[in-house]
């Protein structure tokens, strides 16, 4: 599937609303980033999800948001416009718009203004290389920020967000996700390749269609990681999430939210919190019926 050829619909860019009134029969919901969480370390899907415990904004994690709203709003621009001076000049209009609605973004760097200027450079690296590995003026995408729900036979609600979809015109699917980081080393993109297929797994359930290309962009070393799923692995896919959802039952029901220590540790805002680091957890916290169902429909 080249980008020559696609093409679809163009939509402004908004994401369709979760469903207000969650059904009776649904035992929970997870999303690719919360089943992320407990596969990375099961303790940390407990106070993101449980706990709800508030995490700082990073500038790596803000580059993400920012980055990824300058190439959603890029395609509201005709074709002919689509240009790197384009996507750079997006760039400090949305983040003054993102930084007014969320203050604590701007609060991550000094008065000075010498780190967000720095920052913004680096920001302005990541769109670079985007434009590096493909032409935007030769593409028409069918859905941005795409949100899709839906409920497997076992009462489990699988959601999540889309960064793009290509619909070529054979009709033939392709699903984009954007990373502003680099790839993974060796033996790390398998969490990567879960989330991918996560969505190819929301997209065929919901329209029937198995997406013929799963791309994944990461922006920080311009390298592409693509796959080509079928329905076999759309189908083991499932079984995955629904053990994954199983195991947080478990962990539920026993109050066993033991950590998994790695890398990624030295970025986790709750170390203090961590047994793994001399910590001790909050109590969990006891929550009403109404407040459980709306802790589930936030995993």
């Amino acid at each position: 599937m080249t980008g020559e050829v696609l093409a679809g619909s163009m939509r402004t860019g908004t994401t369709a609303a979760p469903s207000e009134v969650p059904d009776p029969e649904v035992l929970g919901s997870l999303s690719p980033s919360r089943a992320g969480d407990f596969l990375t370390c099961p303790l940390l899907y407990r106070f993101r999800t449980i706990d709800r415990l508030p995490e700082t904004p990073s500038p790596d994690a803000a580059r993400g948001t920012l980055v990824h709203k300058v190439l959603e709003d890029l395609f509201d621009l005709p074709a002919a416009e689509r240009t790197p001076a384009s996507a750079e000049g997006m760039l400090e209009p949305t983040w003054a718009t993102l930084a007014e609605a969320e203050p604590a973004l701007r609060e991550m760097f000094p008065a000075d203004g010498e780190e967000i200027v720095g920052w913004l450079d680096s920001c302005r690296a990541v769109l670079a290389r985007y434009f590096a590995l493909e032409d935007p003026r030769r593409l028409e995408p069918a859905e941005r920020e795409l949100y899709l729900e839906t409920v497997t036979g076992s009462h489990l609600q699988l959601r999540g967000i889309i960064d793009r979809v290509d619909v070529a015109p054979d009709g033939a699917v392709r699903v984009v996700d954007y990373k502003t980081g680099r790839s993974p080393r060796e033996g790390g993109e398998a969490r990567a390749l879960f989330q991918l297929k996560f969505y190819g797994l929301l997209l065929w359930r919901i329209r029937g269609v198995v997406p013929r290309r799963l791309q994944l962009m990461y922006l920080g070393n311009g390298e592409i990681v693509h796959y080509e799923p079928d329905e076999q692995d759309l189908l083991a896919t499932e079984r995955k999430v629904e053990a994954v959802w199983r195991a947080i039952e478990q962990a539920r029901d026993s109050g066993d939210w033991r950590p998994s220590p790695g890398p990624l540790c030295a970025w986790c805002d709750h170390q203090a919190l961590c047994p793994a680091y001399g910590g001790t957890p909050p109590p969990l916290p006891v929550l009403p019926v109404p407040e459980v169902a709306a802790a589930r429909e936030s995993a």
